[in-house]
């Protein structure tokens, strides 16, 4: 099986729109009043979750003049975040067809058709033209992707020059090998952790000069640890990423923290200019 339809079976679970209006019933959630703040537990599936969304933003000096492309943009929850925020239009793609059909439902759900587009696509393959975009993000992505080179160069191809892109990703440590499963694979068959120097070097190469690098490593384990803790005590809420994760959640997540603690990954932010 290919790389593409093994990452598909690992995100793509069945039922998803069916377990999420379930899981908002149970949150006591509306759909006619929904907002994008209430999607904001299951829609954000990256270490932090809307806090570090909210971080990355930070860099992007975004505005409504702003045309944004979302790169495994999963739900559409930051691109929905994005577009409420700022204004700005937000194009995301993502790999995984049930995730973009689900958030598509979302979007409408929250009224927000005519600012966010969601498709079906390959991140090595990105379906639009060259210079389009005035800025790139991209959160826990190219974990899942083995042609890093390809991967920097497509977000630089869209970019404008000055077009900034926005990132927040998990790479290899020096602690050596992987405790698995974790949140992105449940073995190394669709994991292609790089280093962070390799990373600079690649972005750099592809036209992307760095300007912010900021490591998340300890606020990123003080965030999973206070998320076991709660599963220890109040059980898995209705509402929340292990809807995308499967039956085994909680061992993905302590791997995840037992992998930030031991070194053997680290987690970064930070923002590039398209040269």
């Amino acid at each position: 099986m290919k790389t593409a339809a093994k990452v598909n079976r690992h995100y793509g679970r069945g039922g998803l729109v069916d377990n999420i209006q379930r899981a908002l019933a149970l949150a006591g959630k509306k759909l006619a009043v929904l907002t994008v703040d209430d999607l904001a537990p299951v829609d954000e599936f990256h270490s932090r979750g809307r806090a570090a969304t909210v971080e990355l933003a930070e860099f992007a000096n975004l505005s409504e003049r702003d045309r944004v492309i979302d790169i495994g943009c999963g739900l559409g929850g930051t691109a929905r975040y994005l577009a409420q925020t700022f204004g700005c239009e937000v194009s995301g793609v993502d790999l995984t067809a049930e995730f973009v059909m689900a958030g598509e439902y979302l979007t409408g759900l929250v009224g927000l058709e005519s600012l966010v587009s969601l498709a079906r696509a390959d991140a090595l393959e990105l379906p639009f033209d060259d210079e389009c975009f005035t800025a790139a993000w991209t959160e826990h992505v190219q974990m899942n992707i083995k042609n890093k080179v390809q991967f920097y160069s497509e977000m630089a191809r869209v970019l404008r020059p000055g077009g900034r892109l926005l990132f927040h990703d998990i790479f290899s440590g020096p602690g050596g090998e992987l405790s698995y499963p974790v949140p992105w694979a449940e073995d190394e068959s669709i994991s292609f952790l790089i280093s962070t120097e390799n990373a600079r070097k690649m972005m750099e190469s592809a036209g992307l000069r760095i300007v912010q690098w900021v490591s998340k490593d300890q606020e990123s384990i003080n965030f999973f640890d206070r998320a076991l803790k709660m599963l220890d005590s109040d059980g898995i809420p209705p509402l929340g990423v292990h809807l995308l994760m499967g039956k085994n959640v909680k061992e993905k997540l302590i791997n995840y923290l037992r992998n930030l603690r031991e070194g053997r990954i680290t987690v970064a932010l930070g923002l590039a200019v398209r040269m």
